[in-house]
C-alpha cells in the first residue's frame, strides 16, 4: 500500500475514534472526521462508502489483530497458554482507546456481539481440537467460556484496567484452573 494512502487511511480511522471519544456514532459527520483528520471530504469517500463502513472496516481491522494476539505459540496447541493470554491483554493495553470507545460508546452496541461472537468460533475450533468438553454439552461451555472471556476484558477495560496485564494473565489462569477443577471434581461425583 502506498504510504500516501496508508498515512490518510490512518488519519481518518485516529480521528474517527478521537470523535468517538467525545459523541455517540450517530452523532458524527463524516465532514467532522475529515476536518479532524485534515484531509478533504472527498478523501474519505476514497477509502469509505460512509461512515458505517469507516465503522466497521475499523472494528474488523482491531477484532483481526486480536485474533491473531490470541493465536497459540507455534511450539503450543493449547489456546490458554499464558504466553497467549499476555499478547491478548497487552494487544488490548496498547488499542485501550479504540476498545475502551467501542465498548462505551452508545452509538456501536454491536461491538460487544461481534467480540463475543469471536471468541465463541475461536473457543469452539480449539474445544473440537483439543476435545477438552469431558461430558459437558459443548455449546454451554463454549457460551459460558466465551462469555467470562469478554465479560473480564470488557470491566478490566471499561475500569480504565486497574491491573497490569501479567496480573491479569495469573489471575485468568488460575480461573481456568479452578474450571477444570470444578470438572475432575464433578466426575470423580459420578463414580
Amino acid at each position: 500500500m502506498d504510504r500516501r494512502i496508508k498515512k490518510s487511511k490512518e488519519a481518518i480511522i485516529d480521528a474517527f475514534v478521537s470523535l468517538m471519544t467525545e459523541k455517540n456514532f450517530d452523532q458524527i459527520t463524516i465532514n467532522e472526521i475529515a476536518d479532524r483528520a485534515n484531509v478533504n471530504r472527498g478523501t474519505v469517500y476514497l477509502h469509505y462508502v460512509d461512515k458505517y463502513d469507516l465503522l466497521d472496516q475499523c472494528i474488523e481491522t482491531h477484532l483481526n489483530q486480536l485474533f491473531i494476539s490470541c493465536l497459540p505459540d507455534i511450539n503450543s496447541t493449547d489456546f490458554t497458554s499464558e504466553s497467549s493470554l499476555l499478547r491478548t491483554f497487552e494487544y488490548l493495553e496498547q488499542h485501550s482507546l479504540f476498545y475502551s470507545t467501542m465498548l462505551t460508546n452508545k452509538g456501536v452496541p454491536a461491538f460487544r456481539n461481534r467480540l463475543l461472537t469471536m471468541a465463541v468460533e475461536s473457543l469452539d475450533s480449539q474445544i473440537v481440537v483439543k476435545d477438552i468438553h469431558n461430558g459437558l454439552n459443548k455449546e454451554i461451555l463454549i457460551q459460558f467460556l466465551a462469555s467470562a472471556a469478554v465479560g473480564l476484558l470488557e470491566w478490566w477495560i471499561t475500569h480504565s484496567m486497574p491491573y497490569p496485564a501479567m496480573e491479569m494473565v495469573k489471575q485468568f489462569s488460575l480461573l481456568l484452573e479452578q474450571f477444570q477443577l470444578a470438572d475432575q471434581f464433578s466426575d470423580y461425583n459420578k463414580s
